[in-house]
């Protein structure tokens, strides 16, 4: 495979149920290079979760004392509840050693990237963003399939989808998402044109 062992930031988004989850661990599990970001949130862990290795949990103090010191790329409160983000050293520190990273955000999250990315020139050379679109009858399905979400929900969940949808044009590139083989395809794909380009700015 060319530009194998050149490293790149992978960000994907996607409306939930759209599968990004999955892509991201199963690129993880199949190509060895990758590892995911791990994200930060206030939120209290969930049986069998690890600090440092599902999420960096925080207090809501911790929180705010890594916002005044400047050390998110992104960060957002999630139902006015919970806050989520990702701190610059979950991310440019690995990039610096050369390792490879995905992670999925919201698409507010990956324009706090893109901002982050036009100040820092490892992120900016490195990252590539990646948006999945699923049609709506899909999408109805993946998540009622789900079983984790009332019709109030799914609703509130598509509506929000569709304000998603209006910002795919900003990505780098789209994966139209059929089947769960057929989109780890097109990452795989992407990813290869991910590497070429990285290596073309280095």
């Amino acid at each position: 495979m060319p530009h194998r062992n050149e490293p790149v930031l992978l960000v994907i988004a996607g409306p939930a149920g759209s599968g990004k989850s999955t892509l991201c661990d199963r690129l993880v599990g199949e190509v060895p290079e990758f590892e995911r970001v791990v994200t930060t949130t206030t939120r209290a862990p969930r049986p069998g979760e690890i600090n440092g290795v599902h999420y960096h949990f925080l207090t809501a103090e911790q929180f705010d004392a890594g916002l005044a010191a400047n050390d998110f790329l992104e960060w957002a409160w999630v139902h006015g509840q919970r806050r989520y983000g990702t701190l610059k050293s979950s991310v440019l520190e690995p990039l610096a050693r050369g390792q490879s990273l995905v992670l999925s955000v919201d698409v507010q999250g990956v324009e706090s990237f893109r901002r982050a990315a036009k100040e820092n020139p490892l992120l900016g050379r490195r990252m590539t963003t990646i948006f999945i679109i699923v049609d709506h009858e899909r999408l109805v399905a993946r998540m009622i399939g789900r079983a984790q979400d009332n019709e109030a929900e799914i609703a509130g969940r598509m509506r929000t989808a569709e304000r998603e949808l209006t910002e795919a044009h900003k990505f780098d590139f789209i994966i139209e998402s059929h089947t769960r083989d057929e989109d780890f395809a097109a990452l795989l794909s992407i990813l290869e044109k991910a590497r070429a380009r990285t290596a073309a700015s280095t």
